[in-house]
């Protein structure tokens, strides 16, 4: 089961900008017309003797506020178009909600053996964790993607309430700080109140590149999904409830 990072979102931002420029462009188009009009009225209807003194153009309170009203308009269009465009600018260079290069494979392996504890990776927001489990009722990581030559793309954040959940180095679990939600290193629920497992990100390996999609996020396993048998290999960083 998969949901779409930030597609929601993205959509209604760039629906309320469309609407708004073109709230803008048609209500500039109706004070052009207008100010065209009063201009052609006031010419006809305009004494002879007006031609020999030069006039002075006195605008009218009317057009005055209308002018004010597009102008605001327009400066909050331009101003909200920014913001649009600054809430996309992740996506649009490459950031999270797109794939990222998270190293070479054989780089990533070593760190993993020689650290014994999770690669972070920030610009995607996932931790990459080993993985040599077995394929269960509740959990098949291969068949959706999310595994590749023994590692295995997890989302950091806690999918009780989302906080960002850090590695313990002594119990070599995920321990959420926020309410104590546990997980084994596969990412799989162990204590506490999150609802099913650490989320991930699809992965492929390019060559000898490691690459996480997290354009799409996969829904963690469900509760009792256990494919690694790991129990905690020390004390607790954060204390159980």
């Amino acid at each position: 089961m998969s949901v779409l990072a930030l597609t929601t979102s993205t959509v209604v931002v760039l629906v309320v900008l469309v609407t708004l420029n073109l709230f803008a462009i048609f209500f500039g188009l109706s004070f052009i017309r207008a100010n065209r009009a009063s201009q052609a009225a006031a010419a006809t209807t305009a004494p002879a003797a007006a031609s020999i003194a030069k006039p002075v153009h006195v605008v009218a309170r009317r057009d005055f506020f209308r002018g004010s009203l597009l102008a605001g308009v327009m400066l909050f269009g331009v101003e909200f178009g920014g913001g649009t465009i600054a809430f996309l600018w992740p996506n649009l260079r490459g950031g999270f909600g797109s794939k990222i290069p998270a190293g070479a494979l054989a780089d990533i392996k070593a760190q993993l053996q020689e650290t014994g504890v999770p690669v972070y990776n920030g610009t995607g927001r996932f931790y990459i964790v080993p993985w040599e489990g077995s394929v269960t009722a509740e959990a098949d990581y291969p068949g959706e993607g999310v595994t590749a030559d023994g590692i295995m793309p997890l989302y950091q954040r806690c999918v009780h309430l989302g906080c960002r959940v850090p590695f313990c180095g002594s119990s070599k679990w995920f321990e959420c700080p926020c309410h104590g939600s546990k997980y084994n290193e596969a990412g799989e629920y162990q204590l506490g109140p999150a609802p099913r497992g650490m989320d991930r990100f699809r992965i492929e390996i390019s060559g000898d590149q490691v690459l996480v999609d997290t354009s799409e996020i996969v829904l963690g396993p469900p509760r009792g999904a256990d494919t690694i048998s790991q129990p905690p290999q020390g004390p607790y960083c954060v204390a159980t409830g």
